[in-house]
């Protein structure tokens, strides 16, 4: 099984997500509120390699007006993308 994050990690994580975009941080937000207990190191890499996205690009895979480049972004991305987009 993945190990989960520490607070420490938890801590970097969430400033390393603050976005230019509202809309953005909304999603991330929400993200963080459901899922920071239960979060895993494959997430957090999932999600870090989602912040390497543009504002505009990362705002256009959460609200699925693309879809992502399966080759481009592995399995814990996709996963973390899936929980992102979950609807309240």
């Amino acid at each position: 099984m993945n190990a989960l994050i520490d607070e420490r990690a938890l801590s970097k994580l969430r400033w390393r997500c603050r976005r230019g975009l509202l809309e953005n941080d909304l999603f991330i937000e929400r993200f963080f509120s459901r899922h920071e207990a239960g979060l895993t190191r494959d997430q957090a890499d999932g999600l870090l390699a989602l912040m390497d996205l543009s504002d505009n690009d990362l705002l256009d895979l959460l609200l699925a007006r693309r879809e992502p480049d399966d080759a481009v972004l592995g399995d814990s991305t996709l996963e973390v993308l899936r929980l992102l987009r979950e609807p309240r």
